[in-house]
């Protein structure tokens, strides 16, 4: 590969008078005022094109057409207009240089020291739905070539490309005389290059989309700022920010608050969910997200009586919707983990919904929309801080995703096959039966894995997420901490636990951490200060929850469903499923211990389906 050395003998001059300038612009914003500085004030003369010349010469500024500059007449419908010597020479050679003085004397090209210029609107164009013919009739092809030319040359030439540095470059020149200063030049050509790159990578992306081919030897990628964030993952991570891909418009909209980067990561993740779920399950559907997990998921089934007094639901009885109950049973799988949470929900947000959400405390929700009453509701949390995200339900992101982690690329297809009913026809145990609702369930607590941290198993029943285990490198251990809280779920139904002597006036979530605390036991086993700090939740002094009363309540919990996202390798886990009621179980398969874990299924009267899908998210 050759290198092409520098011209190095030239002038070497900080501060460049403008004589002459190419002014050619497809966003004309404040483009006359400009050209009336740089006329009056400086003299400069003006060259220009079509429309930008039209506007020029409209407000009584003296332009030349750039015709008259190359003599030679734009043509082929205005595609080639600047395309020629006499514009890319004058741009181009180096003041000073002895052999090009020369050769731009006997050619005779005048130099050209300004060029400001903005590219044909390529992204506008796309966004706005024209047809394939248009967006390419869109692309520009003599403004990035007088762009880079300019840029290149920025020891002699001011490049321009947004009416945000007119005020800047009109401020230089009234500095110096006239001219700009070569600081303002690199700085002006670093700009330029990444609007090239940027312009480049729009309609390289498009390409690409259009015709559906993927080309992973190189990969090009730019995206259009969607929203600053007031930092990353920690406050010292800056600057953070979210981007929607170059051509596309952004596929949410922030209708209230100001959402911070984990936010949107619980957001985005959680929308994928509740959408799926809506879509395998048809019926309203809603997630409580912490730190890239799901706590709960869950969908508008009605509640029990029971799951009405447990989850202290009856203030919203009269009221209930079904988008309303999924959240009330998303939110109420795991109420110390959910503390908190980023919401989603797969429907419209509805008035009922907004009044459950708005005695949570949560940071915010994401859904398809907000009806307005619902919007007010919400809009008015947390201070008006509570955030509120409008997801494009029609919104599709592009088949491969990409990420960076330490400074390296990782690309892959998105994760995008869909889990259906289909998915769990391949029943291995001896018994075959699996009833509608069963796989419903399963089916809610598959799905739920695909979007949780791995390893990650879910148990679910009666339409809702009631144990999760995530991010454990044990499988079996992600069983034992999802059992844990299925557990601890069960029993704050227990009639030992709704009868606890909570003193009038207590927060409700003081209620449901002292309830936890109540269930996890060994209250004498308690320091003193914690002992007093728990104490004074209650009217009346507690002793530990029985033994026997919590073997008898949790021997009644029966028809769980358990998913995993990847394959059981050991029977240990069936083990330890059937002790919290789980009858029902789907996952991968593809162990070399399948049978033995099939065995287990059997002995212990469990059906399980084997979905062939590996669902690890990472």
């Amino acid at each position: 590969m050759q290198t092409i050395a520098a011209v190095t003998s030239g002038l070497s001059r900080d501060v460049i008078p403008i004589r002459r300038a190419v002014i050619s612009v497809s966003d004309k914003t404040g483009i006359v005022e400009l050209a009336g500085t740089l006329h009056t004030t400086y003299g400069v003369e003006l060259v220009s094109t079509g429309g930008t010349a039209r506007a020029i010469r409209g407000a009584g500024i003296p332009v030349k057409e750039v015709s008259e500059v190359t003599g030679f007449p734009e043509m082929l419908d205005g595609r080639v207009k600047t395309l020629h010597p006499k514009v890319h020479g004058g741009i181009m050679y180096v003041r000073g240089n002895e052999e090009h003085e020369k050769a731009v004397a006997a050619a005779g090209i005048v130099g050209i020291d300004l060029v400001v210029l903005n590219l044909y609107a390529f992204e506008a164009t796309v966004s706005s739905g024209a047809s394939f013919e248009t967006c390419v009739e869109n692309v520009d092809i003599g403004g990035p070539s007088m762009l880079r030319s300019s840029a290149k040359n920025h020891a002699h030439v001011a490049i321009v490309t947004s009416p945000k540095q007119y005020g800047e470059l009109e401020a230089a020149l009234a500095a110096n005389g006239g001219g700009t200063p070569y600081a303002l030049r690199k700085k002006y050509a670093a700009a330029a290059f990444a609007h090239s790159a940027r312009y480049d990578a729009a309609i390289a992306s498009w390409f690409s989309r259009e015709v559906g081919d993927y080309d992973d030897s190189a990969i090009v990628r730019a995206g259009a700022k969607a929203l600053g964030l007031k930092y990353g993952c920690n406050p010292y991570q800056l600057p953070a920010a979210l981007y929607a891909p170059l051509g596309s418009a952004s596929p949410f909209t922030v209708r209230n608050g100001a959402p911070g980067y984990i936010n949107m990561l619980d957001a985005l993740n959680a929308y994928q969910l509740v959408a799926e779920l809506r879509e395998a399950c048809g019926l309203p559907a809603a997630a409580s997200f912490k730190h890239v997990s799901p706590a709960g998921a869950a969908l508008g089934v009605p509640l029990s009586e029971a799951e009405m007094d447990a989850y202290e639901a009856r203030i919203h009885a009269d009221n209930l919707t079904p988008l309303a109950t999924a959240y009330i049973r998303a939110r109420q799988a795991d109420p110390l983990c959910s503390f908190g949470d980023f919401v989603a929900l797969s429907d419209v947000v509805d008035l009922a919904t907004a009044r459950v959400l708005q005695k949570e405390v949560s940071d915010g929700v994401i859904a398809p929309g907000f009806d307005a009453d619902a919007l007010q509701v919400l809009a008015a949390k947390k201070g008006g801080k509570f955030v509120c995200v409008e997801m494009d339900p029609r919104y599709e992101p592009s088949t491969v995703e990409y990420r960076e982690v330490y400074g390296v690329g990782f690309a892959q297809r998105r994760n995008d096959r869909h889990l259906s009913l289909a998915d769990l026809e391949n029943i291995v145990t001896q018994t075959k039966t699996i009833p509608d609702d069963k796989k419903r369930d399963l089916l809610l607590a598959s799905i739920a894995c695909k979007y949780t941290q791995s390893n990650s198993v879910a148990f679910a029943v009666d339409g809702q997420l009631v144990g999760v285990g995530a991010g454990q490198q044990s499988r079996v251990d992600c069983v034992k901490l999802a059992a844990r809280k299925v557990q601890t779920w069960w029993l704050r139904q227990a009639p030992t636990v709704a009868a606890l002597p909570f003193k009038d006036g207590l927060k409700r979530q003081d209620r449901v951490n002292a309830r936890v605390r109540y269930i996890e036991g060994d209250l004498d086993a308690m320091p003193p200060h914690e002992r007093q700090a728990f104490d004074a939740f209650f009217a009346n002094p507690v002793l530990d929850m029985p033994l026997k009363d919590k073997q008898a309540h949790m021997q009644t919990l029966e028809g769980v469903c358990l998913a995993s996202d990847a394959f059981f390798p050991f029977r240990d886990n069936i083990d330890v499923a059937a002790k919290f009621g789980v009858h029902y179980v789907a996952q991968a398969g593809g162990s070399v211990q399948d049978a033995t874990v099939i065995q287990a299924c059997d002995q212990l009267g469990i059906v399980m389906a084997m979905t062939g899908l590996r669902l690890f998210h990472h």
